[in-house]
């Protein structure tokens, strides 16, 4: 059995799969502009058939990320839900990039890094494009920002690369990867 960061088991209690099941129902049912001719049904059915999926779609929503179904791979069968709050996930804020970039502080550390945190989840961060495409489905950060997959040649520098919606306009930006913000956070997502 898979274990979590903490060292439990990443199994829900039949209280929380309920929970969360509904949850995630009552959130496709009232989106269905995200996942246009899809059916709960089969969405459902792929969630009971993967119970580690689902404890990180739980992690997903214990942090503040409103995961849903965004997009249906129709040559894998797999549906890809993503973080889908209004503002970057608040359970997933303050932290900087990855854990060479916490390492690298010599005080003020932040708690965590986004890149650890998010394979503790069982979850991937998105990449620009894919935050480009969240961003089609509506006005996600307008007041915060998200850490996104960065590539090789900019982390090799130092660097690391987050995006928010401002002007009605996606922008990316680039930071020092050590550095960390109450308002920047990171979005992920999982293929179930």
């Amino acid at each position: 059995m898979a274990k979590s960061s903490n060292g439990s088991e990443k199994v829900l209690s039949s209280e929380q799969h309920d929970g969360l099941l509904q949850t995630l129902k009552t959130r496709f049912d009232k989106n269905m502009d995200r996942h246009q001719e899809l059916e709960w049904a089969g969405v459902q059915a792929k969630l009971e058939a993967q119970p580690e999926k689902l404890w990180s779609l739980h992690e997903m929503e214990r942090t503040g990320g409103e995961p849903d179904v965004v997009d249906h791979d129709k040559q894998t069968g797999e549906y890809v839900f993503c973080d889908c709050s209004a503002e970057s996930p608040k359970g997933r804020r303050s932290v900087c990039y990855d854990r060479e970039a916490l390492e690298s502080r010599k005080e003020h550390k932040p708690q965590n890094n986004a890149i650890d945190m998010a394979a503790a989840m069982g979850i991937e961060l998105l990449s620009e494009e894919q935050y480009r495409e969240l961003q089609k489905l509506g006005n996600f950060d307008l007041k915060s920002s998200s850490w996104v997959k960065t590539p090789d040649n900019i982390r090799k520098l130092g660097g690391a690369i987050f995006c928010d919606r401002r002007y009605d306009t996606v922008f990316v930006y680039h930071n020092g990867a050590e550095s960390y913000y109450a308002a920047r956070g990171f979005r992920g997502l999982i293929r179930v």
